[in-house]
């Protein structure tokens, strides 16, 4: 039996499967030769020693998905709300270890403008303040496209995917969530029986994460790249299950994150994820990209300290 390895994507507009999972790959085969694996690469994934799979779930995210779609899908204070927490998570995050006073400043403005004191909060004023505060985000010196993103705009409404997920909401006519459809998915990528290797990108890990609490094959490896799992107010308490530990089937957890990627939520997962019964716990990376925009998945997988331990871990699991 083959092991397989699954990716799971993150938020975004719709995308075409299979075009995305030869991105994908040719990324890791990029990162694989830089960290002296040429030849186990092409075995692994050229080669078809490796059953590989991509999980897609952004058609769900579209229009009319659900039955309750039109009814969730307009931002009301609550959503308004969540979005906040969300930018405000990010901005704090960056405000830790800023790169220079400057970007420091533009931050803090930032962070005053999404959260601003002796204003009366009301839908449209809360609007209002996600709006000019993920305007003013992008003048911050530094992260101008550290999403790809060509407008504020364009970055709310990829951000409210994450919401949307962790709103448990929109219904379809079995009464399946929208986060339990896009769970589904993934989940019939995985191996019910042999290895699965599962490598996530943003909003994706925190879906593969839930997802595996439920699966009950081997996961000899999880990679983790741009994770907001560790935003301690928007993201991690509404997780699930808490207390928020490590998926039992995962053998090993490596989490990836870039300094210049705004999307990470704490660089240290293993401070706020407790380990299985194995004692296994995230063990988080710095990675450098070049160019401006770091949070694409094929940014990191092209990188040898991601793609290095990625194709030996399939390697091992393939002379298993």
């Amino acid at each position: 039996m083959r092991p397989r390895l699954v990716f799971v994507h993150g938020v975004g507009k719709p995308r075409e499967a299979k075009t995305e999972l030869e991105e994908w790959r040719a990324a890791l085969t990029v990162g694989a030769r830089a960290a002296g694996h040429s030849r186990k690469a092409a075995e692994l994934l050229d080669g078809g020693a490796v059953d590989i799979h991509f999980a897609y779930y952004g058609d769900l995210f579209l229009p009319g998905a659900a039955p309750d779609y039109e009814a969730v899908a307009p931002a009301p204070a609550g959503p308004d709300e969540e979005l906040r927490e969300l930018l405000l998570d990010m901005v704090d995050e960056q405000l830790e270890a800023p790169r220079d006073d400057r970007q420091a400043q533009a931050l803090r403005v930032t962070r005053n403008k999404l959260a601003p004191t002796g204003e009366e909060q009301g839908p449209g004023s809360l609007a209002r303040q996600v709006l000019v505060g993920a305007n003013s985000l992008f003048a911050v010196p530094g992260l101008r496209t550290f999403g790809g993103w060509l407008s504020a705009g364009a970055m709310k409404h990829d951000l409210h995917q994450v919401r949307r997920y962790l709103a448990r909401k929109e219904t379809d006519e079995a009464g399946l969530s929208l986060d339990r459809r896009i769970r589904a998915r993934v989940a019939t990528e995985l191996d019910p029986e042999g290895p699965t290797v599962v490598v996530a990108h943003s909003l994706g890990t925190v879906v593969a994460f839930e997802t595996l609490h439920a699966h009950s094959a081997h996961v000899p490896l999880f990679v983790t790249l741009g994770s907001p799992l560790g935003m301690r107010t928007a993201v991690r308490p509404r997780v699930r299950p808490q207390p928020v530990q490590t998926p039992e089937p995962v053998g090993r957890w490596l989490n990836f994150w870039d300094r210049d990627d705004f999307v990470t939520g704490g660089t240290e997962l293993a401070l706020c994820i407790a380990s299985n019964a194995a004692s296994v716990a995230p063990v988080s990376t710095r990675v450098d990209s070049d160019g401006l925009n770091v949070h694409p998945a094929v940014k990191y997988l092209a990188q040898p300290a991601v793609a290095g331990p990625l194709i030996e871990a399939l390697d091992a699991v393939t002379v298993a």
